[in-house]
């Protein structure tokens, strides 16, 4: 059984002065940026799939003022066209926040983020601190957070999120300025603020690469597994490489080792899958269920029905076809003859699922209501495969102090070297692995994994990676949950950018904006 261990640098208020340079490197040489949100809390959960799109805005913009982000995840994916079309180096940080304004937490977020591994104690004590909405005083020329988000943009990178609408409000309103009260400015603002454009890879799994379901870790875990078949067959493939980070980054950088289970142990017993996670990606009994939320297992079952149905089908279209190639009648109804196999919709053994179908005239049903509510995305349990080709390089100037005191810079290290750092891997109980890790840092690596494989798969010969033809169907669009249309990000001649917008475009018209 192969793994992957994947090193994430976790930055609080003690160190994040130390980690600056580090992070500001990432950001400008990448290309593109993942992003993923840890929130205290959502708010009213039925005003937030709001068949009308602007109210339903004006709800998120309701929680976003009164809640805040907890967490903050940045993976940021540079290309390595000296190791191939398809190589990347990913430097994955997982940003502890503390907002200093009075907020709204929920208990059941906490609860959900606490069976998850956050640390609470650690975000009070060692949070970095940051005030909401529009720049007080001189705060733009204090190092922190909004100023790493500012950086962020002037970077001018595409930026992945995953079912990003509501990150987007609350990375807006946490981080930027306060949120302008109609959809019209706040999509204008956006339409600025990231010119390399914004894609969303839930629209993607499943508008574009049309995945099953569509939730963040069985969209990852597909697109592993599918990029280690490619593997296995010496095909094009995405690779993916990490930073090794010396013995004295120890204390910063938190090693998951991410692996399959062992195939012959899942096999052993039968093993029944929960239905509602199948679906959705979300369980209302949490870690107490009692069936399975195995994502691989999930999959298999998945894969299993596609070749059912892909057999069903051809053997219809054998005895359909007729050496004149007529149309046939049957029961007084024209037999229709695929030409292609599309994936299966998942099926309805609960509520209907949103994963792979259209809901007809953007109806919303309960169980669309719970997959947003609960942030239903759920995340990272292991990897596989491209250990074997990885090639761990440093390439962002992480600094550290030797015993004089004076700075030096770390060299690059071969994946042989530095293994005092690979035993220390943190393993996580049976029943934890089983449901995921839930953690910003992890599922903005995720979120760009799949973005990094979608190009791959698409882009076909094509290496033109610059905005607008780098995923040209996905650029800008936002996937609005019960709707079967996206959220175009694109000014609109009626629109104008908030006032707030303008005056920050106008502060920072003088540092490269």
């Amino acid at each position: 059984m192969t793994s992957l261990t994947i090193p994430v640098v976790d930055i609080h208020n003690e160190n994040f002065s130390e980690l600056w340079p580090s992070l500001l490197l990432a950001l400008k040489t990448s290309t593109f940026i993942a992003v993923d949100t840890e929130l205290s809390g959502l708010g009213e959960r039925k005003n937030l799939l709001n068949q009308c799109v602007e109210e339903r805005y004006k709800s998120i913009c309701h929680a976003a003022r009164t809640r805040s982000i907890l967490s903050l995840g940045i993976a940021c994916f540079k290309k390595l066209p000296e190791k191939g079309d398809n190589a990347y180096l990913s430097q994955i940080f997982n940003l502890t926040l503390l907002c200093m304004e009075n907020y709204t937490i929920e208990p059941q977020s906490v609860q959900f983020l606490v069976q998850h591994g956050f640390d609470f104690n650690k975000q009070y004590s060692a949070g970095i601190p940051y005030q909401k909405g529009n720049d007080k005083d001189n705060e733009h020329h204090v190092k922190g957070i909004r100023t790493l988000f500012l950086e962020l943009l002037r970077a001018r990178k595409p930026l992945i999120l995953h079912n990003g609408l509501i990150d987007l409000a609350f990375l807006y309103q946490c981080f930027y300025a306060q949120l302008p009260d109609n959809l019209g400015s706040f999509i204008a603002d956006l339409s600025e603020m990231f010119p390399a454009g914004i894609y969303d890879t839930k629209y993607v799994s499943e508008f574009e690469i049309r995945f099953t379901a569509s939730y963040l870790e069985y969209a990852y875990k597909k697109c592993k597994r599918e990029n280690s078949k490619l593997i296995d067959l010496s095909r094009k493939h995405l690779s993916i490489e990490f930073c090794r980070y010396p013995a004295s980054m120890s204390t910063f950088v938190d090693y998951r080792l991410c692996s399959l289970p062992d195939p012959d142990k899942s096999n052993s017993e039968e093993q029944h899958i929960c239905d509602r996670f199948s679906a959705y990606g979300w369980c209302p009994n949490g870690l107490n269920c009692t069936q399975s939320h195995n994502i691989d297992l999930i999959i298999d079952e998945d894969e299993k029905i596609y070749e059912q149905k892909k057999k069903q089908h051809k053997g219809k279209r054998q005895k359909s076809v007729e050496p004149s190639n007529q149309s046939i009648k049957e029961e007084g109804s024209e037999k229709v003859l695929f030409t292609c196999m599309e994936p299966p919709c998942k099926q309805p053994r609960g509520p209907s699922s949103l994963a792979g179908t259209s809901i007809a005239h953007g109806c919303i049903n309960e169980a669309s209501q719970n997959e947003l509510a609960d942030r239903a995305d759920c995340r990272m349990e292991e990897d596989k495969k491209e250990s074997r080709s990885l090639t761990i390089i440093l390439e962002s100037a992480v600094k550290s102090k030797d015993p004089s005191g004076d700075e030096k810079t770390v060299s690059t290290t071969s994946p042989t070297e530095g293994t005092d750092l690979a035993g220390r891997v943190k393993r996580e109980d049976s029943k934890s692995a089983e449901g995921g890790t839930h953690r910003a840092g992890f599922d903005a690596f995720m979120t760009g994994y799949i973005m990094g494989y979608a190009s791959m798969l698409k882009k076909g010969g094509s290496s033109d990676t610059s905005p607008g033809n780098w995923l040209p169907d996905c650029h800008n669009k936002i996937y609005l949950s019960g709707k079967n249309v996206p959220l175009q990000i694109m000014k609109s001649v009626f629109s104008k950018s908030s006032r707030a917008h303008a005056q920050k475009v106008k502060l920072l018209s003088g540092s490269s904006w």
